[in-house]
């Protein structure tokens, strides 16, 4: 067949699937009779969501529930805001507390549970479609009740004069093709109580009320009279439009878009590696996977990350979207992982900041101080980061290993004599901490991986799912991967090389993971504007860096961004005084906008001492203020200030970037040497992952 005949039939097929959906809308209070319901109950909540019908909603009432000759499903719902599944229950005298829910004396949780069930197996079924895990959601609608907002377990407990603001409350998550092809299976898999619904028959009329009246509860407890005025079309539409940007941002934070659904259940034979450009939603992938990990295998999964406070904030995300299985999630941060190790194997370590501090600067002074390495071209700290992570953090404990080492990721090269002294500062600085008697944070992890090659753990995790991955060291990679080893689905990768700030570059083949053949990419934005991923990938659009699987790369590109919006504002100012007056009146400004809080905002920093000024110029402004490193992901309605590397892995819907210099964007790279090279490029790339935190709007201020 041709292919402009081929076009032409398929628009012709969207045609009359667009009409079909405009029929089903304007002939479904005429055809109500058609569909009717199975009781009082369930007719009072089919009156209560029919206004949904206009807003793209399918109400399929009279199903069979799958795998069951007898029982029924009450209604499923499908639209926007995803599928949900409904059961409408006439109990009267009902108490629900501690996770439980009692019908008078009588505890009927698992009547709850077996709802949670068919959520959980429709969950896998439609993933088959690319619906997220997420977007399935078991509902139990009290009849004759209001007010009710209560969960048990993962089952949403409503009245049934709630059911309908809260489904629309779940905002426009899927697109017109998404919801066809979720309501194409759900026929399959939710046949009619009469039999298989006709071939021909894709777009089922809306279930709406049968003619008013007053209805009873079968015990005897009067319902709500239907002749309550229900929300409108219009009330309905702006409920949807309230609940997709006024809710906080944590709720945006754990939403996975149905593309996605297929990667968070992929099966691996080994280690995987997921990765993504800014924006991608690799976080909430990973928190999934978790989910989905928990759900279908026993043992605990551990999630982990080299941000020590990250870890909160996915376990409160988690709680929010699989409150299910967050028990046997275990969220530690990659040290406190390593501590957890070392403490129960009996293991004497200890960490000491100033003796640490002190150590450094007892070697340095013995070996480095007056050397061909103490110039003016780099800072102390330069020297710091090469023994922490390209010397200890690579595993080296011989000179000849570093004397010819590949240092990825770093440009300024080094003679013999350079690297001989370095050398010697890392022997001299291995001796200090031993007369102190302590170890820094890159022994910490030695002597816990030492501890799993000398005693593989047995059973401890079924699954390690490790989120920024691309910040990890060779040795905490070997940790971690020591765990669970090569076992199918049970490592997993998650990260964007181009987000890398810290140096020590390494390759998976060193930490002996190969995910050769296990790899997937996510290419959609669904987090940034056009107008702010524009913006912020000018700081890295001819950055190179050494990815981990062992090539040099420039940074994936996403295929699609979903949204647009205002443009980035960038404004100079006359000095810090005037950058803090005028960060204060953006605060203000953004907080004005409908459906942000202050809680939604992020001040961002490069440095402590910027995050302090700010903090400071905030609360004297009157400002609530809350620090990114007390934050543990709970909604609260503070502006969280903190530095860039404390705001990975998260977002905002509005961000302030607010100690830039001018002179970091138009100095060009091919007018530095080496050494200025590689400073402007951690730089730019952490000024990159600031920028890509923001999801409505952007604004940088420099001197």
């Amino acid at each position: 067949m041709p292919a402009g005949d081929s076009a032409a039939q398929e628009a012709s097929r969207q045609l009359a699937l667009a009409a079909a959906h405009d029929r089903a809308a304007a002939d479904a209070r005429a055809s109500a009779s058609r569909y009717g319901v199975a009781s009082a109950t369930e007719q009072r909540t089919a009156a209560a969501l029919a206004p949904l019908a206009a807003a793209g909603y399918h109400l399929l009432a009279d199903r069979q529930w799958p795998g069951s000759r007898r029982a029924q499903v009450d209604m499923v719902v499908v639209g926007p805001g995803g599928v949900f599944i409904v059961d409408t229950k006439a109990w009267a005298d009902v108490t629900i507390a501690d996770d439980r829910i009692h019908r008078g004396q009588e505890d009927v949780t698992d009547d709850l549970m077996t709802l949670a069930d068919l959520a959980y197996r429709t969950e896998g079924e439609l993933a088959e479609v690319g619906l997220a895990p997420g977007e399935v959601h078991a509902v139990a609608v009290l009849a004759g009740r209001s007010g009710v907002d209560e969960r048990v377990g993962p089952v949403h407990v409503v009245g049934d004069r709630d059911v309908l603001r809260q489904i629309a409350r779940r905002g426009s998550r899927l697109g017109t093709r998404q919801v066809d092809a979720v309501l194409a299976r759900c026929l399959e898999w939710f046949t009619h109580v009469a039999g298989p619904a006709p071939v021909s028959t894709t777009l089922p009329e809306p279930v709406l009320p049968a003619p008013r009246g007053p209805v009873l509860l079968t015990a005897g407890e009067p319902l709500l009279t239907v002749d309550e005025p229900l929300l409108s079309e219009a009330e309905v539409q702006r409920a949807m439009l309230e609940g997709l940007m006024a809710e906080p941002v944590e709720e945006w934070m754990a939403f996975l878009h149905p593309t996605q659904a297929r990667i968070v259940r992929r099966s691996y034979n080994g280690p995987a590696r997921i990765r993504g450009a800014a924006g991608t939603g690799k976080t909430v992938v990973a928190l999934h996977r978790a989910a989905y990990l928990a759900r279908t295998r026993e043992g605990k999964v551990l999630v982990t990350t080299y941000i020590r406070t990250l870890p909160d904030v996915l376990r409160q995300l988690l709680t929010r979207l699989a409150p299910d299985v967050v028990d046997r999630v275990e969220f530690a941060g990659v040290h406190e992982t390593a501590k957890r190790i070392l403490d129960e194997r009996g293991v004497t370590h200890r960490i000491d900041g100033r003796q640490i501090a002190s150590a450094w600067t007892a070697a340095w002074g013995k070996v480095a101080g007056g050397s061909v390495i103490d110039t003016d071209r780099h800072e102390q700290e330069y020297w710091h980061d090469e023994v922490s992570y390209v010397i200890k953090g690579r595993g080296l404990t011989r000179w000849e290993q570093y004397a010819d080492l590949p240092r990825l990721g770093r440009r300024h090269r080094l003679g013999p004599q350079q690297r001989r002294v370095v050398w010697l500062l890392y022997e001299a600085y291995e001796k200090e901490l031993r007369d102190r008697g302590v170890h820094d944070f890159a022994d910490q992890i030695s002597l816990a991986e030492a501890e799993l090659r000398r005693e593989p753990p047995t059973g401890r995790y079924t699954a390690v799912v490790v989120d920024e991955a691309q910040d990890l060291t060779c040795v905490m990679i070997r940790m971690l991967h020591a765990f669970v080893g090569d076992a199918p689905d049970g490592l997993t990768l998650v990260g964007d090389g181009q987000q890398t700030i810290y140096p020590g570059g390494f390759t998976l083949a060193e930490a002996g993971v190969s995910v050769a053949g296990r790899g997937s990419v996510l290419d959609v934005n669904y987090r940034n504007t056009r107008e702010i991923l524009q913006f912020a990938s000018l700081l890295v659009k001819d950055d190179e860096f050494a990815d981990i699987e062992g090539t040099t790369a420039r940074g994936d590109r996403p295929t699609q961004v979903l949204r647009s919006g205002p443009k980035p504002v960038y404004v100079r100012c006359a000095g810090e005084a005037d950058r803090q007056r005028r960060m204060v009146l953006r605060v203000h400004e953004v907080v004005a906008e409908v459906g942000t809080n202050f809680g939604d905002v992020g001040v961002l920093s490069l440095s402590r001492r910027g995050v302090e000024a700010a903090t400071e110029a905030l609360k004297k402004a009157g400002v609530p203020v809350v620090n990114l490193e007390k934050y543990d992901g709970v909604p609260v309605n503070r502006v969280k200030v903190g530095t860039i590397k404390r705001a990975k892995g998260l977002e905002f819907k509005q961000v302030l970037v607010v100690d830039l210099v001018a002179s970091w964007i138009t100095e060009k790279a091919e007018e530095l040497d080496d050494v200025d090279r590689e400073r402007r490029d951690f730089r730019l790339r952490e000024l990159y992952v600031a920028m890509t935190r923001a999801r409505d709007g952007l604004w940088v201020a420099s001197i």
